[in-house]
């Protein structure tokens, strides 16, 4: 089962830790942090599924349910998420729509394991775009189920942490990821590794995906921000 999931939370760290989840989940996702950008997203792009944050600025996650029940896409699936647990606030979410509603704070594996559930229950998710997992990205494709990667083809030994990175970036090619973005993929958030040790990981996998590492094509540095996977044709 693979969905495309717009995660709409305005805690960095918790957005991109659901990303990251995803991602190794087979989905795809896409991440805002106010309500506005979330109303935006979900007109343009047309997700499978909204994990929404209750507490969101702008326009909260209530009133981003209700706009979504009325809008394009009615039946589209609503996850929220909220720190706030009482019963009036799990009941007002139901009652404006929400398939589902998870107190903070929540384990990654639990929200995944909803996520499942009301995908199935809606019948949006494609069973892994047409039974697929693998992510890919112009010569490069990542299969979280295997933990395989492939460059051309051919199979490519990747450490952990690599493993982690590439399949963010293969999940979005061409976005820019920054240091602590790509830090966060690979250690979560323990704050005894440095944004540095990225560098040494995207060095090492230069070496294993580029035709020539001191002139990537593939893996490129964005100076002054971080890093991307190219899309197109290398």
């Amino acid at each position: 089962m693979c969905a495309h999931v717009l995660v709409a939370e305005d805690d960095e760290k918790q957005a991109e830790l659901i990303r990251r989840t995803l991602l190794a989940e087979g989905h795809t996702a896409t991440v805002v942090h106010d309500g506005a950008a979330a109303l935006d997203a979900a007109r343009r792009l047309r997700p499978d599924l909204v994990v929404l944050d209750l507490m969101l600025p702008v326009v909260d996650g209530f009133g981003v349910c209700r706009t979504l029940r009325g809008g394009e896409d009615p039946e589209i699936p609503v996850v929220m998420l909220t720190a706030r647990s009482a019963e009036d606030d799990v009941l007002l979410g139901l009652e404006v729509g929400a398939d589902d509603y998870m107190t903070k704070p929540y384990s990654p594996r639990e929200l995944m394991a909803r996520i499942r559930t009301v995908l199935r229950r809606s019948g949006r998710a494609t069973g892994a775009r047409d039974g697929d997992p693998v992510v890919r990205a112009a010569a490069i494709t990542v299969d979280p189920e295997r933990h395989e990667v492939r460059c051309d083809g051919v199979p490519v030994e990747c450490t952990p942490a690599e493993f982690q990175i590439l399949l963010a970036m293969a999940g979005e090619p061409e976005r820019v990821f920054t240091r602590r973005q790509l830090l966060h993929c690979t250690r979560g958030f323990d704050r005894s590794s440095t944004e540095r040790a990225v560098d040494v990981h995207i060095m090492n996998l230069r070496r294993k995906i580029e035709p020539d590492p001191r002139r990537p094509v593939r893996l490129l540095t964005v100076f002054g921000v971080g890093y991307k996977l190219s899309g197109g044709r290398s």
